[in-house]
């Protein structure tokens, strides 16, 4: 009895005594297939998952690099951590699925390719959207996600949490951003045109260089964003709010700023030429419609 007390305390001891483990340690599905009807496939590199339906897929830490989920049904499935650089995601619905702390470098989110047609995206853009067919991300959470040059082309993006995510040369062109939360955000050099950019949030956001042009900004927070060298061309700035954000050198020739507001921006050197003015607010606070 005495030994086996003794071997008891030495193991309560020794469970004491080891670290808190971190996500990457923890226990996860050890399963390598996906899938939960008569579709499935074995995870590994350039793995073919295309049009597997497996909803709450646990993947977290997982290597899934350059796996094609294109056409996927994967709805609040857990990439937290994976690395998925390379990967396809292309017509995925992935609604709801945590993408947070995830290598999503040169991934690929956007609409289902189509075979034999090489039509011009901006050119088709303004008849679909913000209702084109892209990846389903709705509510995702991108959070401190890297993203830098991903292809999010004609994603739903609604309502997703993009916070601290590095978007830097991310092409989210015709993207649906609505209600999106993108403070902190990197957007350097991305690229943006006919995107919907409806009520997002933009807080301290960098948009160095970033092309918005003909895009739908309404009622967004641009709170302190650097817009500096950016393309809004042809944007339709509806109430959208530029306090102390920076809009040096930017390009917004054509735009609509409609009950826009400037207060304390920095509009060194932009261009303003064409630019509808309507009850916006200038930076020294004055309301004009024929410029500040």
């Amino acid at each position: 009895m005495r030994h086996r007390t003794l071997t008891a305390l030495a193991a309560v001891g020794l469970a004491v005594a080891a670290p808190a483990a971190s996500l990457a340690d923890q226990p996860q599905d050890s399963s390598t297939t996906l899938g939960t009807n008569a579709k499935t496939c074995t995870i590994r590199h350039h793995a073919s998952c295309k049009g597997v339906t497996h909803h709450h897929a646990d993947l977290r830490g997982r290597d899934l690099r350059g796996v094609h989920f294109e056409k996927a049904k994967m709805h609040h499935a857990d990439f937290r951590q994976a690395d998925l650089r390379g990967a396809h995601f292309d017509g995925a619905k992935l609604r709801g699925a945590d993408f947070s702390g995830a290598r999503l470098k040169g991934a690929h989110f956007g609409a289902p390719k189509r075979a034999g047609k090489s039509t011009n995206q901006a050119q088709v853009a303004p008849s679909c959207n913000p209702i084109c067919s892209g990846a389903d991300l709705r509510g995702a959470n991108f959070t401190g996600a890297n993203l830098a040059g991903a292809d999010l082309t004609y994603a739903y993006l609604t309502a997703a949490n993009l916070s601290y995510a590095n978007l830097a040369g991310a092409d989210l062109s015709s993207a649906n951003l609505m209600s999106a939360d993108l403070t902190y955000a990197n957007l350097s050099s991305a690229d943006l045109t006919y995107a919907n950019l409806a009520s997002a949030n933009f807080t301290y956001a960098n948009l160095i260089g970033a092309t918005v042009a003909h895009s739908y900004i309404g009622n967004a927070n641009f709170n302190v964003a650097n817009l500096s060298l950016a393309n809004l061309t042809g944007s339709n700035l509806l109430s959208a709010n530029f306090t102390a954000a920076n809009l040096s050198s930017a390009n917004l020739s054509g735009a609509h700023l409609t009950s826009a507001n400037l207060t304390s921006a920095n509009l060194a050197s932009a261009n303003f030429t064409y630019a509808i003015w309507n009850n916006t607010t200038c930076p020294n606070g004055t309301v004009t419609n024929t410029g500040c």
